[in-house]
Order: structure tokens, then sequence, then C-alpha cells
């Protein structure tokens, strides 16, 4: 199974990479995890339809057919980590490969996170892209340890 991180915007810190590359080498071989970013839409003048039009555009062409498509959303469902944990075992069991998507600065298309087989949020508060795609690769990880029973996660 893949895990694919679909995220808008090409640039982050130095610090936010290593991290990413520090986790993303952690996962096993079997449960294996990639990190796709796709151009953020010049603002300019732009509507913001056609600003949600052109990002989804990008998105969907870094998305394998058929994969389980997760939108991250600060509507979604609150999960624990434990709860994450859970989700990815089912993930696994279905054997399908998951798009778990990080928006832009100004969200995701509405049809688009509507679309979504999940929307699920990593927080409260509202956190820095870069800061986004970390969490998210530490909590999958994480998630991970539980069901594989490392010593990782404590509670």
């Amino acid at each position: 199974m893949k895990l694919l991180i679909v995220a808008v915007g090409l640039r982050v810190p130095d610090w936010a990479q290593t991290a990413w590359d520090d986790y993303a080498k952690r996962f096993p071989p079997e449960l294996r995890v990639e990190l796709k970013a796709v151009k953020t839409e010049p603002r300019a003048s732009k509507s913001l339809e056609t600003l949600y039009a052109a990002e989804r555009e990008r998105i969907e062409a870094a998305i394998p057919k058929g994969s389980r498509i997760v939108v991250l959303d600060e509507r979604g469902t609150t999960l624990t980590s434990v709860a994450l944990a859970a989700r990815l075992k089912s993930w696994q069991l279905e054997g399908d490969n998951v798009a778990l998507v990080i928006g832009g600065p100004d969200g995701l298309d509405p049809a688009f996170k509507q679309a979504a087989h999940e929307r699920i949020r990593l927080s409260d508060l509202t956190l820095p892209h870069a800061m986004a795609r970390v969490l998210l690769v530490e909590q999958l990880y994480r998630a991970w340890s539980v069901n594989a029973g490392h010593p990782y996660h404590r509670e």
C-alpha cells in the first residue's frame, strides 16, 4: 500500500523538508509514503473559483486513478492518534492506495472536498502548510507504530 501526500505549494523551509525526510524513511517497505507537491496558483487578480479550479486540476493530475482520497479540512472528522491507526489499518485491509490532500493558502475547492472519500482534520489550530505536512507524516508514522505494537506511541 502507498500513502501519497498531495500538498499545494512547492517550497517549504529546510527544517520542514528535513523533518519530512526523517519521518518518510521510517516507514516499512509494505507501507510506502510519498509526497507530491503541486504548484500554488498565482493569486494576482484571479477569482477564488479560478484559483480553486487551477489547483484542483493539478491535484487530480497528481493522484493515481483508483486511489482513496482523503482531504485535510478544518471541518473534517477529528481523530485521535489511535483512531487514525484504526483508519490506517482499515485502508490497508481495503488494499487501496490513499491520497491525503493538503490544500493551498485558500484551502481546497469545495466540490473537491465534497467528492472526497473522507475529510479529516489535524488540529483546531491554524497551521502553516509546511507544518501540516510534517504533522501529517508524523501522525501517519505514529499510526503505523500503534498498529505494529512499536513503543513509539505512548498513551
